[in-house]
């Protein structure tokens, strides 16, 4: 048995192949293929099974195009209700690869259809060897079961059973590979390690630790960090399966001219990619902001509307086709073109600019010795109770889409987060919505600590 982790940053996703003497499965595949084939290559040996866990919330998967482009069999949980053609999971169905045998087990509880795959290497002993958990089971958490709205409390008692029946039942050096890490928001606290044992979890997991089912929902439905918009489109996308990636084109260069009439005709919208400071310095009015260098994935999936052409802004035309994938990994296939030039073509043709200004820590704790100025720092909850510049207002940066009416628009803004990214994509939102005077807090509250400028740091107790 040989088994190779592929993860993905940002989003957090961790996808496998596994491998006898003779052929090799794929678990979970991302909807970029392309890693898994060279894999396979590299050991001589085809890709025969597809194995989803379940519907996945927060990227589209990619098994359609794997299994067109290897003819590899689709083996995806019963419940999940897929529509292309599959093989369907369920308790009790055995299959085997090579040497292995793989033995599924329902685990609703974060999502109903949720399934694990539990490997016996005949090579190795007669028991089970690996256990590939899907969101069911995470390095140090489990699955949150309160993506679906009004069954919080009902998935949080199946979960609770699920990993008692299903997972606890398994021998202390049984290897757990979950499909995702820290980072994820499928969970609330998954630890750094990518993948783990039952043992391991056994002892140091706190949620398995919790023998009462109704401490257990409570705890899981507590404080849970907010759900991405793209959560509740991608299970659909990846139960039909999604249009592979090769059908579409290179995103094409478009002239300032060209741009300028795409982004007028009412259903664009315009996505700058490049770094906050970049951003800051010169954008398309009206544009979003999400640094490609930061989670960019999930927070496009947030904000971006889906049922919208995309344009891309960038001074660097080496990112468009890595933001391509990245944007595809959520759904948005909708990507019309990029700006041929930059945004220095795009001020040579003579066509309008915005800016928001970037301050520095010492700049930021200048300015807010001036009462008219506010402070919204657009972290989560959580974040803004463990401390906060006093004064401040907290509003989740997404939520400002709605939630910019709290604000005045004619006052002076400084947004925050924790490093400058998420404000970034907050100062752009609130530029959208008739803001004037917008500052971006370069380097966040990591910056604002660092500067000695948090003595009177705030800590919200009611949390």
């Amino acid at each position: 048995m040989y088994i190779q982790q592929f993860f993905i940053p940002g989003i957090a996703h961790s996808s496998y192949l596994i491998a006898g003497d003779t052929e090799c499965a794929v678990v979970d595949p991302s909807r970029d293929i392309d890693r898994y084939r060279a894999a396979a290559r590299d050991l001589g040996l085809p890709i025969t099974h597809i194995l989803e866990t379940h519907l996945h919330a927060d990227f589209v998967s990619g098994h359609i195009e794997l299994a067109e482009a290897t003819g590899a069999a689709i083996y995806a949980p019963a419940e999940g209700h897929c529509t292309f053609p599959h093989t369907p999971v369920r308790t009790g169905t055995t299959f085997e690869l090579d040497r292995m045998t793989f033995s599924v087990a329902d685990t609703p509880g974060h999502t109903p259809d949720c399934v694990v795959y539990i490997v016996t290497d005949h090579a190795r002993g007669d028991g089970p060897a690996a256990v590939f958990t899907g969101d069911t089971l995470f390095v140090g958490d489990v699955g949150r079961p309160d993506l679906f709205p009004g069954r919080a409390k009902e998935l949080s008692h199946l979960l609770f059973e699920s990993l008692r029946h299903a997972i606890l039942t398994l021998p202390d050096d049984c290897l757990v590979y979950p499909a995702h890490g820290a980072g994820s928001l499928c969970g609330r606290a998954m630890g750094a390690m990518r993948m783990s044992t039952i043992g391991y979890e056994r002892a140091n997991n706190p949620a398995l630790g919790i023998d009462d089912p109704e401490v257990f929902a409570e705890t899981l439905t507590s404080h849970m960090p907010p759900a991405p918009d793209h959560f509740s489109r991608c299970s659909e996308i990846n139960r039909h399966g999604a249009p592979p990636l090769s059908m579409f084109p290179d995103v094409p260069a478009l002239s300032p001219k060209a741009f300028h009439e795409k982004m007028r005709d009412g259903n664009t919208v315009v996505l700058g990619i490049r770094n906050y400071a970049g951003f800051g310095g010169l954008h398309i009015p009206g544009s979003y902001h999400i640094d490609i260098g930061g989670n960019f994935s999930t927070f496009a999936g947030w904000v971006i509307p889906p049922d919208r052409d995309i344009l891309l802004v960038t001074d660097n035309p080496l990112q468009v086709p890595d933001a391509a994938v990245m944007l595809r990994r959520v759904g948005l296939d909708r990507i019309a073109g990029y700006l041929a030039g930059g945004t220095h073509a795009w001020v040579t043709a003579g066509y309008a600019a915005d800016h928001v200004h970037q301050l520095s820590p010492a700049e930021v704790h200048a300015m807010l010795q001036r009462p008219e100025v506010v402070l919204v720092d657009v972290r989560t909850p959580e974040e803004f109770a463990e401390g906060h510049v006093p004064g401040a207002v907290n509003i989740l940066a997404m939520d400002l889409r709605s939630r910019h009416t709290d604000l005045d628009p004619a006052a002076p803004v400084i947004v925050m987060c924790r490093t400058g990214h998420r404000s970034s994509l907050a100062s752009s939102i609130l530029k959208q919505h008739g803001f004037a005077d917008v500052s971006n807090a370069a380097g966040g509250i990591t910056g604002y600590i660092a500067g000695g400028f948090m003595a009177g740091a705030a800590k919200d107790t009611h949390t």
